[in-house]
């Protein structure tokens, strides 16, 4: 654990599976105390809970020690992100600290100055999408929004080449890992009045139709 002059910095847990991943890290201040970032296309659900008490573990704290909670909340997979979040909303409120949720573009982009192109594969030919600070929205390359043609945009991500020549601006990648940009974004947020409840950023329909809101109506006999 980090000196008793760091003491007064918030310890954040930040975590994300969003992607085909499961990746968490502990931030104190400016500095990551721990961080992984697992690959795997499924199995999220199960992993992801030993996940953050192995971080923990590994800097001699607990659940008990956080501050808040960050958590990735996409856009991405349907299911991956519904995990997080819903483990995010269930640790805050369970020992009465903040989550903050942190979108995958914002996190990647995060670090860079200047006006940041970010892009994740939304798969189908298709990609998300966010000029600056703007809203993110679903694109293909034929169907972009206007671009920033001042040729100092950096593009990040998905296709960033493409998106890079057509506004003349250059490539870059992200700066930090996943998590530890989730954490790092959350903690410029900590404190903050009226922050919402992490909810999922979803930008297109999901592949399957969704869980009924009602339960069925049961016949009598």
């Amino acid at each position: 654990m980090p000196s008793d002059s760091m003491t007064h910095e918030p310890l954040i847990l930040a975590f994300d599976t969003s992607a085909a991943h499961c990746a968490a890290a502990l931030l104190r201040g400016d500095d990551i105390l721990s961080q992984r970032l697992e690959p795997m296309a499924r199995g999220q659900a199960e992993r992801l809970m030993p996940l953050l008490e192995e971080i923990l573990t590994d800097c001699d704290a607990s659940f008990g020690d956080l501050q808040a909670i960050a958590v990735g909340i996409g856009p991405g997979n349907f299911t991956g992100i519904r995990i997080s979040v819903s483990a995010a909303r269930g640790l805050a409120l369970g020992l009465d600290v903040p989550a903050i949720g942190v979108s995958s573009l914002d996190a990647q982009a995060f670090g860079r100055a200047g006006t940041v192109i970010s892009s994740l594969d939304a798969r189908r030919d298709h990609l998300y999408l966010q000029i600056a600070s703007g809203a993110p929205g679903l694109y293909t390359l034929d169907t972009l929004p206007p671009l920033p043609q001042e040729g100092s945009a950096i593009c990040i991500g998905h296709m960033a080449d493409d998106i890079a020549e057509r506004c003349h601006g250059s490539v870059a990648p992200p700066r930090y890992p996943t998590a530890e940009a989730i954490a790092r974004v959350a903690a410029r947020r900590f404190g903050q009045p009226d922050l919402p409840p992490p909810a999922p950023l979803y930008l297109r329909d999901a592949d399957a139709a969704p869980s009924r809101d009602r339960p069925p109506v049961l016949l009598d006999e």
